[in-house]
């Protein structure tokens, strides 16, 4: 688990690439690597990877078809920065939200705005995902916590504080730009309790059973 808060900004320096997978060398900008053991997980621009090598200054990942294939990883080019954050320890703060490292979607930056220091991004995400974004929730682009501005039927804005543009790869974002996104996950969690009847399960929580128990208004 992750929280969302960006460590430091990291630099891709070697691709290996085979046939389904490839193994990337990132040098890691001001992170801290001496507690960093093999088989750590490490969020890299919001996939939770596994470092296989470190050697303190750099450390190596493998990144499975399926992740190159479902996030932005499989376009990454040495010299590429990417946001780094360590795995979560039970004592840090939650100072973003709870992250899982595992990419919903790609979403697309339709619109940079810049406004005084801040800077407003449009994005787009992916027709499955929509339901689950919300104006003033929280959402993970390209493993950064942020809260959503307003949320439309096919896009969403955000509004980028400066520390977050220049401690992240978010300030070199344009219009155009792919971006992972990983959906809140209580929205995930909820839909799944919502929806799912098994065959000792009473019926699933809506409107209509909310009220007949008395937690909603009768209309």
């Amino acid at each position: 688990m992750f929280t969302g808060i960006v460590s430091a900004v990291g630099r891709v320096v070697r691709i290996e690439s085979g046939q389904d997978s490839a193994r990337i060398a990132i040098e890691p900008g001001h992170l801290d690597l001496n507690d960093v053991v093999l088989g750590d997980s490490i969020a890299v621009s919001g996939p939770c990877l596994t470092v296989v090598v470190n050697d303190m200054s750099e450390f190596v990942v493998d990144v499975s078809s399926e992740t190159l294939a479902r996030t932005t990883l499989g376009t990454k080019q040495i010299g590429h920065g990417v946001n780094l954050e360590k795995a979560l320890r039970l004592s840090d703060r939650l100072g973003g939200h709870l992250v899982s490292g595992h990419i919903d979607g790609v979403g697309t930056v339709l619109e940079r705005v810049e406004r005084d220091d801040y800077v407003q991004f449009r994005v787009e995400s992916p027709a499955d995902l929509t339901k689950y974004i919300a104006t003033k929730g929280s959402i993970a682009i390209d493993g950064v916590s942020l809260t959503v501005n307003v949320a439309r039927a096919r896009d969403f804005d955000l509004m980028i504080i400066p520390h977050t543009l220049n401690e992240t790869t978010l300030g070199s974002l344009k219009a155009g730009h792919k971006v992972n996104l990983e959906i809140d996950l209580i929205a995930r969690y909820l839909e799944r309790l919502a929806n799912f009847k098994g065959e000792n399960d009473a019926d699933p929580v809506n409107l209509a059973s909310l009220k007949q128990a008395g937690f909603a208004g009768q209309s």
